[in-house]
């Protein structure tokens, strides 16, 4: 009797291709980046006759990941691309934005944010302004800035620019899979938040998507692969929707746009900053 299909976190910069999700998630999931290690696993797990899932980690700053991760899987024989399904993406801009809002709330509200991710693109960079902006809009902080590893501006930057603005206590808010490190910045207490995804939440999401992708396929037919194809496009999966509650980096990453039903939502409910703008309170 064949196993189970065998779970599959393929992985892109918001998880450091797969480092930062290092005991983080069950050792029965398989971490890997795209591109040629996504492509040998699947191949590999074929000729054993097992089934397998693949989930894109993306939080919503990487459409690219998705619809890299279909052309890879497109490129399988056909025989193997049919004991191969692509699960929707671990989560978008939407659902990231409520997991860091959680976040938010377990830390004091005199303290000040730093919402950090590892630097992607100029876009997918602009978009985590918006998130900021919208987790402080609808927060108890009165100061949320941004800072990027490995971008800029840097962890330690944005500690300083916390620091200009009057802040003496700075708590560092993970807006992806890696934990950043803690800058020494003098005169500033500087902490960490800790995983915005706790790993019981992010097993569990995990699960939710792969349990969808097969059951779309069983009762479709749909591998869920020549949608992901078209995920950059759209900023996310075409049929994405919210849990219960490397590959070769050769080309430029397209500009990503809003899918259009988040885009009404969020115009006609969460009135938004510019990307580049300073987030902070005007009280």
């Amino acid at each position: 009797m064949s196993e189970g299909p065998r779970l599959i976190a393929v992985c892109g910069h918001e998880a450091a291709y797969g480092r930062a999700l290092r005991g983080l998630v069950d050792p029965a999931v398989t971490v890997v980046p795209n591109g040629r290690q996504l492509y040998r696993t699947v191949a590999a797990l074929t000729r054993r006759g097992q089934e397998s899932c693949v989930v894109p980690m993306t939080l919503g700053r990487d459409p690219e990941l998705v619809a890299d991760t279909a052309r890879t899987l497109s490129a399988l024989p056909a025989a193997e691309r049919s004991k191969t399904v692509l699960a929707e993406p671990f989560g978008t801009s939407q659902h990231l934005i409520g997991w860091l809002r959680t976040a938010a709330g377990r830390t004091p509200d005199t303290a000040a944010l730093l919402v950090t991710a590892p630097a992607g693109g100029p876009f997918e960079d602009a978009e985590l302004y918006r998130v900021a902006s919208l987790v402080r809009r609808y927060g108890g902080h009165a100061l949320v800035e941004v800072a990027f590893t490995g971008g800029d501006p840097d962890l330690a930057e944005g500690v300083r620019r916390c620091g200009l603005l009057g802040a003496s206590h700075v708590v560092l808010l993970p807006a992806a899979f890696a934990r950043p490190d803690l800058p020494d910045v003098p005169g500033t207490r500087v902490e960490g938040a800790g995983p915005s995804i706790p790993p019981a939440a992010l097993a569990r999401v995990l699960a939710e998507r792969a349990a969808d992708a097969r059951r779309r396929r069983d009762e479709h037919g749909d591998d869920g692969i020549a949608a992901g194809l078209t995920a950059a496009d759209n900023h996310g999966h075409s049929h994405t929707h919210p849990p219960g509650e490397g590959h070769d980096h050769d080309h430029g990453h397209s500009h990503p746009r809003q899918h259009p039903q988040t885009q009404t939502q969020t115009q006609a409910s969460t009135p938004t900053h510019g990307a580049g703008q300073v987030v902070r309170s005007t009280a």
